[in-house]
Order: C-alpha cells, then sequence, then structure tokens
C-alpha cells in the first residue's frame, strides 16, 4: 500500500533550518550537497531544499509507491498535471504533479535494496 514517507519543506537558509530541527526535535540531518539535507529514519523523513529554482513553495509531501510507472500512467489518467517528469535522486526515482486542488505531490520508488 501506497504511504506518505517523507516531506520535503523549501528553506531559505539550510544551515539554520538544520539547526533549528536539531535543538527543537533532536533530529539530525545528512546533507546531499551544500542546498540539501534530510533525516534518514526510514519512517517519515524531513528534507531541506535550499536551492530556489528546486524548492516547491510549499511543503511537499512524497508518497512511496512499489510502481513508480504505473503510478505516473494513473496520474495521467486522471488528467492531473505533471510538475516534474521522473528522475533520479539518491536512493530511489521520483516525480511530481498537481492534485485536483492544485495540491503539488510526489511520488517516488525507492530503489532496490
Amino acid at each position: 500500500m501506497a504511504r506518505p514517507n517523507f516531506i520535503e519543506l523549501p528553506t531559505r537558509d539550510l544551515a539554520a533550518s538544520q539547526a533549528f530541527f536539531a535543538t527543537v526535535f533532536g533530529m539530525q540531518m545528512t546533507g546531499f550537497g551544500p542546498t540539501y539535507a534530510c533525516t534518514l529514519t526510514g519512517d517519515v523523513d524531513i528534507g531541506l531544499q535550499a536551492d530556489a529554482t528546486e524548492a516547491t513553495t510549499a511543503p511537499l509531501p512524497v508518497i512511496e509507491v512499489t510502481d513508480l510507472e504505473a503510478t505516473l500512467a494513473a496520474v495521467l489518467a486522471t488528467g492531473a498535471t505533471i510538475v516534474k517528469p521522473i528522475f533520479s535522486f539518491p536512493g530511489g526515482r521520483r516525480f511530481q504533479f498537481l492534485d485536483p486542488s492544485g495540491n503539488e505531490l510526489a511520488a517516488m520508488q525507492a530503489d532496490p535494496a
């Protein structure tokens, strides 16, 4: 069953955001380059996106699925708008789309273990 497994937050200051989540919630972040960091708990993780060209304007819920292409086909069949086509990232692949209310979401499939 598909489930939310990640929430990506836009940030203007990656270091300040990392410090905030560490201080307030004890969350340790792993950096992936100068503009991205995330928790790696294996549950519902938090990502911080500081690249203004990549960041969404609101939090981005990411839903884990077992078949990314089938999910893309189902999203397209509803007439939903694809915001970003399938792309790879460390640990998997995903795409981003708008739901009927205009909320941006992502579907992702993890790389095989």
